[in-house]
């Protein structure tokens, strides 16, 4: 998609389609105004005839509006109550589902509904992410639509100069789709080899250096955690290291960590079969940092990014890992597998030891769908936060709300660390029934050394639905891309 800027009048812009607004009062935003006055009432009509009622993301397309030059317009209400960053955002997907088949150029005038919470430059970003996201469909493994290739092919914003807000809002939404086509890939096509060779694809044509250790080179250097998952699958493991450097040689860089398991099966441990399919998605960690990478690359910020995955297949075979078996991490803590099914904390914590002694990150976050239990408490809302760092956990909370990609900081307090505890080992993989997503957090915590970290479970948010609403979500890419911009 293409973006411009305009100081045009709405009446005179020409256009496939110009998008205004009016509150729940009926209240015409100036440029649904100025269309009315050029169509002698003809907006005020239709209010009048109750063809639109200006309640929150209620829409009326309309064809042919006499007097003015665009070819349609999109009445958009607003509601009753101020704008806030949730109800914005309804706002603007209405907008973008009610484009999306829409061909040529869209016209928006929503520069009039900023204030100081949601300025220009946020209506902006949000927009162009917004019909970004709204363009994407599953193609891979099955046929288009015939009517799939109909879109706005051009963006054009009424007002103030915003089209670096225009371009960073394009940059996360594609970010997000290609988040959102890694996770919803069938687990035969994303595999660990994989998900290296989308880090390569990455590189050809950017400023990225690229590393892939073998799971062969993780055992021998002492990744015994690591190796203890992906031990069992025929498909060998894959820690893949991103590094993109927009700051300066030596300036430390901020490490985002994502869990990659292309699919969890449970291993020993085995899972239901019920929605067992959906394990495919416990890779989204994962596809997050590439989905963050992309938009990084795309706008090339002045800092130093690096991107990590640690990716395996979590599968039941004769030389598994076994409830009971203990083994030696990375960091030279020993581990008592107690449930083969909490996985994805034994290749995070290898991941982090590499880290912090390999690149030395100024700050870490991981991203991992790791418990039911952060589901069970914040459904599919919020993604949980964990971290003991305050700073860390509003930058974070900032971006999140910025971005309406939202979390909930949960506990990590240093109480729960003894349910943890092991007979057998330094400590067990999981602690017990209760506070499953805190303890989880806890065991990643004994790994970050003095590095200032935090944790985001997404296992509630990084897909959702069922049937044919099923798909992943492309959380949390927007809240990452908004983090580290902030960096700068």
């Amino acid at each position: 998609m293409q973006y411009q800027t305009s100081t045009q009048t709405a009446s005179t812009i020409s256009a496939g389609c110009i998008v205004v607004t009016l509150d729940g009062a009926g209240k015409l935003s100036d440029s649904a105004n100025a269309i009315n006055v050029a169509s002698n009432g003809y907006i005020q009509d239709r209010f009048n005839a109750k063809d639109i009622q200006g309640k929150l993301a209620e829409t009326l397309l309309l064809p042919s509006v006499p007097g003015i030059t665009a070819q349609r317009v999109l009445l958009v209400g607003t509601g009753s109550e101020p704008l806030h960053a949730g109800s914005a955002t309804k706002v603007l997907n209405a907008i973008a589902k009610a484009t999306a088949k829409l061909s040529g150029s869209l016209v928006v005038a929503l520069e009039e509904l900023a204030n100081e919470t949601l300025n220009a430059a946020w209506w902006a970003e949000h927009s162009a992410m917004a019909l970004v996201k709204t363009q994407y469909r599953y193609t891979t493994t099955k046929k288009a639509a015939e009517d799939d290739n109909s879109a706005p092919d051009t963006l054009i914003w009424i007002g103030s100069d915003q089209l670096s807000a225009l371009h960073k809002g394009n940059a996360i939404g594609n970010g997000i789709n290609y988040c959102k086509t890694l996770g919803d890939l069938p687990p035969n096509i994303c595999t660990p080899s994989y998900l290296a060779d989308q880090a390569h694809e990455l590189a050809h044509t950017n400023t990225l250096k690229v590393t892939v250790l073998d799971e062969a080179e993780l055992a021998e250097m002492g990744a015994g955690a690591f190796v203890s998952v992906a031990k069992g699958s025929s498909e060998p493991g894959k820690m893949i290291i991103m590094q993109y450097q927009g700051g300066q040689p030596d300036e430390p860089a901020h490490l985002i960590l994502g869990k990659g398991i292309t699919f969890d099966t449970g291993g020993i441990s085995l899972k239901p079969g019920l929605k067992m399919d959906e394990m495919k998605y416990d890779m989204c960690g994962a596809a997050s940092v590439l989905g963050t990478m992309q938009a990084i690359l795309a706008l090339q910020p002045k800092i130093n990014v690096i991107g990590m995955i640690t990716s395996a297949e979590n599968m039941p075979a004769g030389n598994a890992s076994k409830p009971g078996d203990v083994v030696t991490s990375l960091s030279g803590k020993t581990i008592e597998i107690l449930n083969t099914d909490a996985e994805g904390r034994l290749v995070l914590c290898d991941a982090m030891t590499y880290a912090i002694r390999h690149l030395k990150p100024a700050t870490m976050v991981d991203i991992a769908t790791l418990t039911g239990a952060c589901m069970a408490a914040l459904g599919e809302v919020n993604s949980g936060l964990f971290t003991q760092d305050d700073t860390l956990a509003n930058e974070l909370i900032a971006a999140a709300q910025h971005s309406h990609d939202r979390v909930w900081r949960l506990p990590l307090e240093d109480d729960y660390q003894e349910l943890l505890d092991s007979n057998f080992a330094d400590i067990a993989n999981i602690g017990g029934p209760l506070a499953g997503a805190t303890t989880a957090a806890c065991f990643l915590s004994r790994f970050s050394e003095d590095t200032p970290w935090a944790h985001l479970d997404i296992a509630g948010t990084a897909w959702g639905g069922a049937g044919k609403s099923k798909g992943a979500s492309g959380r949390p890419v927007a809240l990452l891309v908004n983090y580290l911009l902030a960096k700068q």
